[in-house]
């Protein structure tokens, strides 16, 4: 099968052919219809979290089951899935507690890419999923169903950048209606807690960019008011809005040392600082923790949403097919993967909301 290939960090994609080991016990191998490009994959092909090489990204995915291992029985071939990175046992300390993205358990696949270059060389499996390839072998925890009337392209969105903007206002801030709400940036991850907030009951959601086209998109994904922070001050800006208290939630969906510093100056009494967007290794931020603690702020880390595959993605499909919840509005541009590269510099610009791979 054709897979793109990050042999030196920060350099182009190599399409090659490469091969993958059919599934064992507890996986699932699934033909991909499309994946959608994350800041995430990006990073990894930089080397801002470092990893092994030779290595295949895409983690944001959807297609077809084509092969099943034994012991899997929620799954057949022929069914229509999502791919995520999300891999969970069900019975560790953090599943049992109903965190499945924080799942302790080390799988067959931790240890064991079923990724091989045409010669035997070992490929790692890129943030457990490898789906910027024809094919993807994953534990069946990784997969959930979707409707087959569903187009893959937006179906795809689901598997990362959604659950990931939308679910750390729905399930780790788990915001009340009736609150301020602030995004710090409206890529991909920024427009999803947009509309998440907005789903949810915020009273106002305030959008943070420098970005005049992401600031209007914002707008169609329900942002109550928009700042441009390349001409307005952010901090008077959203003090203005929420008549001097400061923000009851901020939600920082760029991985930014600035960002994090602005939001807390942002945050109002009792508010929540929510950090979504990833920095690369190493980054340390500062805030005034004495003020922190006197006026009763929060600060919470959210990763994928604190997502749980079997009860959230269910709700979502609702949503969309009720059109609640946006998904095909988020892609920006559709690729073949020869075009991963153009598709991935498009991106990384920020000129792109979610750029697709269609299979």
């Amino acid at each position: 099968m054709k897979a793109a290939v990050c042999r030196e960090f920060g350099k182009p994609l190599v399409i090659e052919d490469i091969e993958l080991l059919p599934p064992n016990t507890g996986e699932v191998q699934v033909k991909l219809g499309a994946c959608s490009i994350c800041h995430s994959d990006i990073l990894y092909a930089e080397g801002a979290w470092g990893g092994d090489l030779p290595a295949v990204y895409g983690h944001e995915a959807a297609g077809v089951v084509e092969n099943v291992g034994d012991d899997v029985n929620n799954i057949q071939v022929g069914d229509h899935v999502l791919v995520t990175l999300i891999r969970s046992c069900g019975t560790c300390h953090y599943c049992s507690q109903g965190n499945k993205v924080q799942c302790s358990t080390a799988f067959p696949l931790d240890e064991n890419s079923p990724l091989r270059t045409s010669d035997g060389e070992l490929i790692a499996h890129g943030l457990r999923t490898a789906a910027f390839a024809e094919s993807v072998v994953v534990d069946a925890s990784q997969v959930a169903p979707i409707p087959k009337d569903m187009s893959m392209d937006s179906a795809s969105l689901l598997s990362c950048g959604v659950i990931t903007g939308f679910g750390a206002v729905v399930n780790t801030a788990k915001i009340p209606s009736g609150c301020s709400v602030v995004v710090m940036g409206t890529g991909g991850v920024g427009l999803n807690s947009v509309q998440g907030a907005a789903i949810a009951g915020a009273e106002s959601v305030i959008a943070l960019d420098l970005s005049d086209q992401k600031l209007k998109a914002a707008q169609e994904f329900g942002a109550t008011h928009t700042v441009n922070v390349s001409r307005e001050k952010a901090t008077k800006a959203v003090y203005g809005i929420t008549e001097g208290r400061g923000a009851d939630y901020v939600f920082v969906t760029v991985g930014d040392k600035n960002a994090i510093e602005q939001g807390f100056k942002i945050l109002g009494r009792g508010g929540t600082l929510v950090v979504v967007g990833m920095t690369a290794n190493g980054v340390k931020i500062e805030f005034d923790s004495c003020k922190f603690a006197s006026i009763e702020q929060t600060l919470l880390g959210s990763k994928m949403g604190s997502t749980r595959l079997v009860t959230d993605i269910p709700w979502y499909i609702s949503l969309y097919q009720q059109g609640r919840l946006k998904l095909d509005e988020l892609i920006s541009g559709r690729y073949p993967l020869e075009n991963i590269n153009e598709a991935i510099a498009d991106v990384s610009k920020n000129d792109a909301l979610r750029n697709v791979i269609i299979f």
